[in-house]
């Protein structure tokens, strides 16, 4: 009884613990984009969660950083637009100095509105602006660790509305055709982009059917901003790898989660908060780790 008591509170320990990154992870994304008045909250608000689970509790990696990442899970970004939260997580996680987050989009910074490669930030493999390329990238990297006989796995995020790029379903056929099973996708359904809803700009479809005719193994998960379910998911998601299939996981989420006025509506896709509405924000969200 005493052992299950002291792992209960291990748990609480570090859910509590997980919870102050989530609400630290959001107040870097607003001061981020506050500062330069540039942006993309919605979305990196919308998949907080998702990158503290995907770097605190699943993906097995080296802050050591190396472009080739033999020996270590790694993450491509394929919406490369919200990168105040990929920015902010990295920091967090040690990969560069947390003080560096106050030169987001500034003349001469490695941390660029969209991450990009030439300035050698840690943690960013590659330039991801032009949306559409990352699960090709990510294919790539999949099948180098396969040749190297590297058992570590592959991560990506695609935004919904980038499925509207037709090269992510060339991308798809070729996964499977060459069952490449080290590779887990997840994509971002927030159900809007910069112009409205994907369904208004262009309807997506049953991407559950869409992915599974295209012969990948899809898992849904409706509580995109819990991050119990987060981990639960990916969790799965790894048991499903090296068995013949890509795994993809459809991933729905709340564009502005966290921030009551963002929420519900594209608006703030690509817009920064100004001074009074980002106090109105980080009120919502109590500094928890410290401020850069």
């Amino acid at each position: 009884m005493f052992l299950n008591l002291k792992f209960v509170i291990s748990k609480m320990k570090e859910k509590t613990k997980l919870q102050k990154l989530i609400f630290q992870t959001r107040r870097d994304i607003l001061r981020m984009v506050n500062n330069v008045n540039s942006g993309h909250p919605g979305g990196s608000l919308g998949c907080t969660e998702f990158f503290i689970a995907l770097y605190h509790e699943i993906m097995d990696v080296n802050k050591n950083f190396t472009m080739d990442g033999k020996n270590e899970d790694i993450f491509f970004l394929s919406n490369g637009h919200i990168s105040p939260v990929f920015y902010s997580t990295l920091a967090r996680r040690g990969f560069f100095p947390v003080s560096e987050l106050s030169t987001f989009r500034l003349i001469n910074s490695r941390l660029q509105g969209h991450p990009t490669t030439h300035e050698s930030l840690p943690g960013i493999r590659i330039a991801s602006g032009s949306l559409g390329q990352g699960l090709s990238v990510a294919l790539g990297a999949s099948l180098s660790k396969k040749i190297n006989n590297d058992n570590k796995l592959v991560y990506v995020l695609l935004g919904d509305g980038e499925l509207q790029e037709g090269q992510n379903w060339e991308a798809a056929m070729f996964a499977s055709a060459n069952k490449v099973d080290n590779i887990i996708a997840t994509v971002d359904l927030n159900g809007k982009q910069i112009d409205g809803s994907t369904d208004e700009v262009l309807n997506l479809g049953d991407l559950n059917n869409k992915f599974s005719s295209f012969g990948w193994e899809v898992l849904q998960l409706k509580e995109g901003n819990n991050i119990e379910s987060i981990i639960n998911i990916l969790k799965k998601a790894k048991t499903l790898t090296k068995k013949e299939k890509p795994i993809i996981v459809l991933m729905e989420t709340e564009m502005g989660n966290g921030v009551d006025y963002m929420m519900g509506t594209h608006e703030w896709h690509g817009k920064a908060p100004n001074d009074e509405l980002l106090v109105k924000a980080l009120d919502q969200n109590p500094e928890t780790i410290g401020d850069y």
